[in-house]
């Protein structure tokens, strides 16, 4: 809400979904804004984005692994827990928090389940990114911000970056 009030720009977490941006982030911006007067469109919203892909299949599963990975440290964080609550997975924070307090961090990968990682990454091949970025944040964000930190690939990421910045319909 603070971001709403006082910010130029809010740069969302990577653990986000359209539905945590719409239902969660949004709104906040929006009240904080209200609280003072201020056009919530004044706030640029720059969306963290996720993206699992790759030039075959072993590397697209490093980076959707890695990812899985991201998102059960992300998940053990309590700032995180009302948008895994959000999506249906509420049960989800405790127990990966409760195995980062143990420091077993080697088996908290292992409650991430699939459709988790595909709710909150953007995943496909490299020419499906776009238009699932596209499709995810059209509408809701000002920019976008591409990160797979774990296993990059500069080369894909490029090829994302040049679609993005193609004319599209919509």
């Amino acid at each position: 809400e603070v971001a709403g009030e006082v910010a130029d720009g809010f740069l969302v977490h990577p653990l986000n979904t359209r539905r945590s941006l719409e239902e969660l982030t949004v709104p906040a911006i929006a009240r904080g804004a209200a609280r003072v007067g201020r056009d919530p469109s004044a706030v640029e919203l720059v969306c963290v984005t996720i993206v699992v892909t790759g030039r075959d299949d072993e590397q697209y599963r490093r980076s959707y692994e890695a990812v899985r990975r991201q998102l059960a440290f992300y998940g053990s964080t309590p700032a995180y827990a009302p948008v895994l609550e959000l999506e249906g997975y509420g049960d989800l924070h405790p127990e990966l928090k409760a195995l980062a307090r143990d420091g077993r961090w080697d088996d908290m990968a292992g409650l991430v389940d699939d459709d988790l990682v595909e709710r909150v990454a953007v995943c496909g091949e490299p020419s499906a990114i776009a238009p699932a970025i596209r499709s995810r944040l059209d509408g809701i964000s000002d920019q976008v911000s591409l990160v797979n930190n774990r296993a990059p690939d500069p080369e894909h990421f490029a090829t994302v970056v040049r679609d993005l910045h193609q004319p599209h319909e919509g």
